[in-house]
């Protein structure tokens, strides 16, 4: 045969090196040729296509020792073999977009840690007025109650979402947290505690801000980790949530606790 490639040139067409062409050779995935008269071997149309194939299996991650078999398979269980490669390939890719996608939130620490309607709400708690502290403890209970109750976190975001929409709620949200520069003795604690135990019986839907969490794990502890953090430098806002949780549980709201202090 005189009208075939050299394997210098059956390499180029593939896309691999000379050596790997030897190598496909050696492991019996591609016959070798015989030589021509001028002792070139050449490849004609049907070795070319077997080591496209060869080297296009070998790319999408199929191990070396199974291609020979597949590529002497029927056709049936060779396009059988083809759709399970390409499922493969596709979760591969799947998993290095999320890879990118990761990689692109790294510049944002909200967007590392939160999915983008979490981080989303803290920029509309922005353009309500709230504080950069005060969104900055949101983010952190956001954080939490995403990592300790993640199968609640989408409803928790819900309630939330939803909340924010109500100035009375947003007016009382305000008012807990200028609380904490309070003295944990001032009346003002047990007259704020009391309106936000009125308003969460009031609105069921806002309630669930507070019982959706620790409606969904039978721990105390993560609910507590959640619904407490950020207390230790700020025994005024302990005393508010204890008052606001001991006011609903004297409702009829199952809350855990109380804790021991």
């Amino acid at each position: 045969m005189n009208n075939g490639v050299t394997i210098g040139q059956a390499a180029a067409f593939v896309g691999v090196t000379v050596k790997t062409v030897r190598h496909y050779h050696k492991l019996g995935l591609v016959e070798e040729p015989e030589r021509d008269s001028s002792g070139y071997r050449r490849y004609g149309s049907a070795e070319l296509l077997r080591l496209v194939q060869a080297r296009t299996l070998a790319g999408a991650g199929v191990p070396l020792a199974e291609i020979g078999p597949l590529l002497d398979a029927d056709a049936t269980r060779f396009a059988a073999a083809l759709v399970d490669v390409e499922r493969q390939l596709t979760e591969k890719i799947e998993e290095l977009a999320a890879r990118r996608d990761m990689l692109h939130r790294l510049g944002d620490g909200n967007r590392a840690l939160l999915p983008d309607r979490a981080v989303a709400l803290l920029e509309r708690m922005s353009g309500l007025g709230f504080t950069a502290d005060e969104v900055a403890a949101a983010r952190e209970g956001l954080v939490l109650a995403r990592a300790l109750v993640p199968e609640g976190f989408d409803d928790h975001l819900g309630h939330v979402e939803q909340a924010l929409r109500d100035p009375r709620f947003v007016a009382l949200s305000k008012r807990a947290a200028e609380s904490a520069a309070w003295e944990p003795d001032d009346p003002r604690i047990a007259e704020l505690a009391a309106a936000m135990v009125d308003h969460y019986l009031a609105d069921p839907a806002q309630l669930r801000i507070v019982t959706g969490l620790q409606a969904r794990t039978e721990s105390a502890t993560r609910y507590e980790m959640i619904a407490h953090h950020g207390e230790e430098g700020a025994p005024s806002s302990a005393r508010l949530v204890a008052l606001v949780e001991a006011g609903l549980r004297a409702a009829g709201v199952r809350i855990p606790g109380p804790r021991p202090r």
